[in-house]
């Protein structure tokens, strides 16, 4: 199941973006850069870094919005279409990423949340806490993965941190409100 699914794979127009994905799954990392040179968007710019990460160097390195826009889709696209080694290679790499854009491991955090991958969830939260504690959205995260663990001191802990740095974030203030009746 890609992302594009619905769409009947006669339907895929050779040349487009969706053929040089689809070609990615098929393991032909060459011929989807080919595909992505070809065109001109945000997209194809991203997906020809993509491709170079899948195939172990980066000549053309993602910008800080690439990154930003991208990543989480590719990475969960790559997971739902349970291409482990391809994740691995992604993985791999974010060390040169975060350098980049200092959110990435927050991106991966989380789409392994969002994948019940909980403990990967954890280990990337963790090293965006090191980059970039100041993160109303990362102390968020922390709150909900805690609130799966069912440790709602630990969560409470993280909404007051997000609510300390961004005192209007919304979805914190009710999310507190709701597990309020969990604390004692």
């Amino acid at each position: 199941m890609f992302f594009f699914s619905e769409i009947k794979k006669e339907k895929i127009l050779p040349g487009s973006v969706e053929h040089a994905y689809l070609t990615i799954l098929e393991g032909d990392f060459i011929s989807a850069k080919r595909i992505f040179e070809t065109l001109d968007s945000p997209r194809a710019r991203w997906g020809i870094s993509l491709t170079n990460i899948l195939l172990g160097y980066i000549e053309n390195f993602p910008t800080y919005f690439e990154i930003r826009n991208f990543l989480e889709i590719d990475l969960d696209f790559l997971i739902k279409n349970e291409k482990i080694d391809f994740v691995e290679q992604v993985l791999g790499s974010l060390e040169l990423l975060a350098n980049i854009n200092q959110e990435t491991y927050k991106y991966v955090a989380r789409v392994m949340f969002e994948n019940r991958l909980y403990k990967s969830a954890r280990e990337y939260l963790e090293k965006s806490k090191d980059i970039f504690y100041n993160d109303p959205e990362l102390h968020f995260l922390f709150a909900k993965y805690y609130i799966k663990t069912r440790e709602y001191e630990k969560a409470d802990f993280y909404l007051d941190e997000c609510l300390s740095i961004l005192p209007d974030y919304y979805p914190a203030k009710i999310l507190q409100k709701e597990i309020s009746r969990y604390l004692a």
